[in-house]
């Protein structure tokens, strides 16, 4: 029974780290397999805390970037009109996470049905983003009005629906607030920064005293797995939207949502 969680823990983890990045929702996504897989973590906290690895791996393709920002902080003041920019993006989603918490782990996350509503309607909103005949106004991620990465982040607040997808929020918001694809992309690597750290660290205050060492295991394979897969998708993904766009992603999500709704209806 280990060794069989383990590697579900393991298919979960690849899982996690190939679908974080992308407009597809990874929650939804381990959310619906561990149900399918009959993988059932301690207060759902193996679906928050292997994020630790994706954000692993953004960290590490972008470590020079950050390295530059974090030198010209104190000098600079384009970026520290960034920095500021992005926290302001994240707060909504800090705010209504806390006040949220329960209802999101133990409700939301317990209804793979509306998990599976949410992708399909994504996906139908994706396709039609990504044909919206608009010409981009922003293609620098650093000079975004303020009020632009704020309402970002306010977009990024319906990915509290498990399916919607944090980065599929994120990147819809950019597109439709005149972000061309690539920069809607980037901005939503950066603003996962703090907002996956911050859902793991508060996740493991909530979790960590009911968390044992088997859990502990378990969510360091899912950890590691996504952490590579993460590696691979991050530095694949801005070439692929920029020459492609999402219609990919649109109709994944649709594939994807209906053949898990007929699991759900035929399986239970």
């Amino acid at each position: 029974m280990a060794d069989q969680t383990i590697a579900q823990a393991l298919v979960l983890g690849i899982l996690e780290g190939l679908t974080e990045f992308i407009p597809v929702s990874s929650t939804g996504h381990i959310l619906l397999a561990g149900h399918f897989l009959g993988f059932e973590s301690t207060g759902k906290a193996f679906e928050v805390l292997i994020q630790l690895g994706a954000i692993l791996a953004i960290l590490s393709v972008y470590a020079a970037r950050l390295w530059r920002i974090l030198i010209d902080f104190p000098k600079d003041e384009n970026t520290r009109r960034f920095v500021f920019g992005v926290l302001l993006a994240f707060l909504p989603a800090a705010v209504i996470g806390v006040l949220a918490y329960k209802i999101i782990k133990t409700v939301l996350f317990e209804t793979p049905m509306l998990i599976c509503i949410m992708l399909i309607l994504g996906g139908f909103v994706l396709l039609w983003v990504d044909r919206w005949a608009r010409s981009p106004r922003y293609h620098d991620i650093t000079k975004f009005p303020l009020s632009m990465y704020f309402k970002i982040g306010l977009f990024q607040c319906l990915s509290m629906i498990p399916g919607t997808s944090r980065s599929g929020s994120t990147i819809v918001g950019g597109l439709l607030l005149g972000a061309d694809k690539r920069a809607a992309a980037e901005f939503s690597f950066f603003l996962a920064m703090p907002t996956m750290a911050g859902a793991f660290v508060y996740d493991l205050y909530k979790n960590h005293e009911i968390l044992s060492a088997a859990d502990v295991k378990i969510i360091g394979v899912g950890f590691v797995a996504a952490f590579f897969a993460a590696v691979l998708v991050v530095r694949w993904l801005l070439g692929y939207v920029s020459r492609r766009g999402y219609s990919l992603f649109g109709w994944w999500r649709i594939i994807v949502g209906t053949l898990g709704m007929i699991g759900l209806l035929v399986l239970g």
